[in-house]
C-alpha cells in the first residue's frame, strides 16, 4: 500500500487533491481511498488529506500516521507543524517552493533522504499562470506523478475533468502538465 499525506492550508484545495490522486489511482484499476483531517475548518488554517493506493482492497481507515510521500502544499507549515512526522529516509518529498531545500531550512533533515525523491515546484506560480488563482494543487499532483510515479499523467488529467467543468479542468490540466514537466526535468538533472 502507498500512502500520501497532503498539508496545507484551507483554501488551497488539500481535500480536493487528495480526491482528484484517489480518482487517479482509481482510473487505473487500483484501490484507492481519500480522506480529510481538519482541526479549525476555517480558510488559512492547517489542514491534511490523506490518499491510500494499493493493487487489493484497503480495508485500513485511520490517519497516514506513516506516509511514502508527502506533499506540501504551503512551505510555511515547515517549520510551524510536525509535517515530517513518520515520513522514512525513503519516502518522497514534493513541496510548494521556488526554494531549494537548504534555502527552506531543511537540508540537514533530508540528509538521509533518496536525493532523487526530493523535490521543489513551483506549484503556485504555475497555478497563478494557468488558472489565475494561486491553488496549487493540480499542479502539485501532476509534480507528484513524475516524482512518484505512483499515477500516469494520463489518469490525473481524467481526474481533473471529472473534478472540474470544462473550463476549469483545462486551466488546471495545463498547470499539472507544466509541473510535471518541471519535476521531470529536474529529476534528469539530478541524475546528470
Amino acid at each position: 500500500m502507498f500512502q500520501v499525506r497532503i498539508h496545507g492550508r484551507g483554501g488551497q484545495g488539500v481535500v480536493s487533491g487528495a480526491e482528484m490522486l484517489s480518482v487517479a489511482a482509481f482510473m487505473e484499476g487500483r484501490y484507492a481511498q481519500a480522506f480529510p483531517s481538519f482541526g479549525s475548518e476555517r480558510m488559512g488554517a492547517p489542514v491534511m488529506a490523506f490518499c491510500r493506493i494499493d493493487d487489493k482492497a484497503i480495508r485500513l481507515r485511520e490517519p497516514v500516521l506513516n506516509p511514502d510521500a508527502l506533499i506540501i502544499q504551503d512551505p510555511t507549515l515547515l517549520h510551524q507543524v510536525e509535517l515530517f512526522k513518520g515520513l522514512h529516509p525513503g519516502g518522497y518529498m514534493l513541496i510548494n517552493s521556488t526554494r531549494d531545500f537548504a534555502e527552506l531550512g531543511i537540508a540537514e533533515f533530508v540528509r538521509g533522504f533518496h536525493a532523487r525523491r526530493l523535490c521543489t515546484v513551483p506549484a503556485t506560480e504555475v497555478a497563478l499562470k494557468h488558472v489565475g488563482r494561486p491553488l496549487p494543487n493540480a499542479a502539485l499532483l501532476g509534480g507528484f506523478a513524475a516524482l512518484s510515479q505512483q499515477i500516469r499523467l494520463e489518469s490525473l488529467v481524467s481526474a481533473i475533468r471529472d473534478k472540474f467543468p470544462r473550463t476549469v479542468a483545462e486551466k488546471n490540466i495545463a498547470a499539472a502538465t507544466e509541473a510535471h514537466a518541471l519535476v521531470k526535468s529536474s529529476m534528469e538533472v539530478a541524475v546528470a
